[in-house]
């Protein structure tokens, strides 16, 4: 049985994370991509996670930083995923990305582009509905919907300090901002 070329930048991608504790790693392009997270990625994580859990019914749930293949060259690990609650109880190392019904980004400095350029397309394509990237950089949250081929038809940039909704096949999302954190030096 040959192994393709995701198995084996997996394999490395698993050995890497093991090594740099603090680091997020996907596959992007191909290529292993290791990212930097700061205390305020985590702060951010842990207000979010709670908020989407309590708005879900039983038939669906969040997943955080968990592996989807959306192409040969790409595996990404959305910070904030929400699949079928089905999916979620086989816990498995991967999952295809067809699964998502909406994907969270936190960002982070060093993935500026990957979460606002390179997943703006791959979350399209791969034909999530709802697609939410919370900046605490910026201050705000760019809110993506509609998916095309090269990208979100819909967006919208909500300030911090208000409530972002979105509507989702499962019902209204909705995230009070006000108590995110912000680091606008960066």
């Amino acid at each position: 049985m040959a192994i393709s070329e995701l198995d084996r930048l997996h394999s490395k991608l698993t050995k890497l994370e093991s090594q740099l504790e603090g680091y997020k790693g996907e596959i992007v392009g191909g290529a292993i991509m290791m990212s930097p997270v700061k205390p305020i990625h985590g702060k951010t994580m842990r207000r979010l996670g709670p908020m989407l859990e309590s708005q879900l019914a039983g038939e669906w749930d969040v997943v955080e930083d968990v592996a989807f293949v959306f192409s040969e060259d790409d595996e990404f690990c959305p910070d904030l995923a929400v699949i079928p609650a089905a999916e979620e109880t086989r816990n498995l190392g991967s999952y295809p990305a067809d699964l998502i019904e909406l994907a969270v980004e936190v960002v982070s400095p060093s993935s500026v582009r990957n979460d606002y350029r390179v997943k703006d397309r791959a979350y399209a394509r791969a034909g999530i509905a709802n697609y939410l990237v919370f900046d605490p950089y910026q201050g705000h949250c760019l809110t993506l919907w509609n998916p095309g081929p090269d990208g979100y038809l819909g967006r919208d940039t909500v300030p911090y300090g208000k409530t972002v909704t979105v509507e989702s096949s499962i019902g209204p999302l909705s995230f009070d901002t006000s108590g995110l954190p912000v680091d606008l030096g960066g």
